[in-house]
């Protein structure tokens, strides 16, 4: 990323980067449906609001920030549309005195470039600028840099396929779910969501505790994506454990015996599992798609849910079961604030393995899931250098710049989590990629430090 700045009472940032498409393509992904969402940083709390068109002349967003106890409200209004070269975005309503934001889109050969050209000015005149100009320019360049980031890995991700796919996806509302509808869309894919609630547009009704869904708006669909599951996150009561596997085997047993029964069915279901069915092992032993299953609680849990997809499979259809390690972004909600007060720790002799993955990678991975054929089966969606618990302890207070010398002890563990705690923060397994490496799948980001970076926005920018 290249960077210059002019001030001439306003405050300029020009900020170049190289994306792998041509113009064209660059322009085309801003189009489309989920592309504002890749954009958002994971560490700054937007919600969208309202949006009216796309990013043609008077168009319009509106956006939430929280900051805190505050909630800021920002409405940008397009302008300057040129089909494939740019567009802008200006502040109607913001925390900005004002904002204008031009994107502009630069043939270079089979690449581009990509101008974001922003010229703002802060309020309170001079007191604002000696207060908060120094902290908004590098949270500017600390954001865009995210998102030249972010744009460059999706592009390349979607220009490895020319297959234009019709998807439905259960569990759209969640951490994967919601990224992967907007990953996507963003993407020139046909998203179809299926909700729980009353269906909006893009959006279809099932309910799995009822056993019922509409089968018409399965006919013809590319492929499924089973993402819909209870959180296993909290104390583990019977009632619990219960809802816990219901939840994973009886929707998905509805949905695969649903799509066997198509005349027209999909090419493939990708139904999600957990690194959990190998058990909690302790050593140095790594673990692939073949190695043996635990027998504790998540592991039976992740057998029966596996086993659901079976009528599918029975059908013809191509069934990918995504055994997911822990999401990195997921963890980092849980464990980023007592890290960032200089508060975290190990938890309990820090020993247990970690199987992470990027949210990004995940996606990825779905990605890779639908568009090759020769994958069938069990799939382990981890990064391929998993770390111990004590490991990612010192890289994150490392990139946070804190100390992480405060453990949590294992018998508080215990008797706050009971038997979550004892089989998820204090057990782990060494799991490594396998089929996904076998296969070709590029991870975007293979090391923990590179990835904690990227998704907390701590990334060195050149200025």
């Amino acid at each position: 990323m290249d960077i210059a700045r002019e001030r001439n009472g306003d405050r300029r940032l020009r900020l170049r980067t190289r994306l792998p498409v041509p113009a064209e393509q660059a322009f085309a992904w801003h189009e489309r449906p989920g592309a504002l969402e890749r954009l958002l940083p994971p560490w700054q709390q937007f919600r969208i609001e309202e949006r009216v068109g796309t990013i043609r002349d008077g168009d319009r967003t509106s956006l939430t920030l929280r900051k805190g106890p505050l909630r800021l409200r920002w409405v940008a209004v397009h302008r300057d549309y040129v089909p494939g070269s740019q567009f802008a975005d200006e502040q109607e309503k913001g925390p900005f005195a004002a904002w204008s934001h031009v994107h502009r889109f630069q043939a270079d050969g089979q690449a581009s470039v990509l101008e974001d050209d922003i010229r703002y000015r802060l309020p309170l005149g001079a007191l604002g600028e000696l207060v908060g100009g120094r902290h908004v320019e590098r949270e500017l360049v600390r954001v865009f840099g995210f998102r030249h980031r972010r744009l460059a890995h999706d592009l390349d991700r979607h220009a490895g396929t020319d297959l234009r796919l019709r998807v439905a996806i259960t569990g759209s509302s969640g951490l994967i779910g919601g990224a992967l509808s907007a990953f996507l869309s963003s993407g020139g894919h046909e998203v179809l969501r299926l909700v729980r609630r009353t269906p909006g547009p893009g959006e279809a009704r099932w309910d799995p505790a009822a056993g019922a869904i509409d089968e018409r708006v399965l006919e013809g669909l590319d492929a499924v994506i089973h993402l819909a599951g209870e959180p296993i996150a909290g104390r583990w009561t019977a009632g619990r454990k219960q809802a816990i596997l219901d939840s994973r085997v009886d929707g998905t047993r509805l949905l695969a015996e649903s799509l066997a029964g198509l005349q027209q069915g999909p090419r493939v279901l990708v139904s999600a599992s957990a690194v959990g069915i190998y058990g909690s092992r302790a050593g140095e032993a790594s673990l692939s798609e073949t190695s043996p299953h635990g027998s504790d609680f998540l592991a039976r849990v992740c057998e029966a849910w596996e086993a659901a997809t079976r009528p599918a499979a029975e059908a013809g259809i191509r069934v990918v079961s995504l055994r997911i390690g822990v999401v990195l972004e997921a963890l980092l909600s849980r464990v980023a604030l007592p890290f960032r007060l200089g508060l975290g720790g190990r938890v309990g002799h820090g020993r247990q393995w970690l199987s992470w993955i990027a949210l990004d990678d995940v996606l990825g991975a779905v990605q890779h899931a639908l568009v090759t054929d020769s994958l069938a089966g069990p799939v382990n969606v981890v990064a391929p250098e998993p770390v111990t618990n004590g490991q990612l302890a010192k890289v994150l207070g490392g990139v946070l710049r804190r100390p992480a010398v405060l453990p949590l002890p294992a018998t508080a563990v215990r008797l706050a989590f009971g038997e979550m705690g004892e089989h998820v923060l204090l057990g782990g397994q060494r799991v490594l990629p396998a089929r996904l490496t076998e296969t070709g799948f590029r991870f975007a980001w293979p090391e923990l430090e590179g990835a904690l970076r990227h998704v907390l926005g701590r990334v060195p920018e050149r200025l």
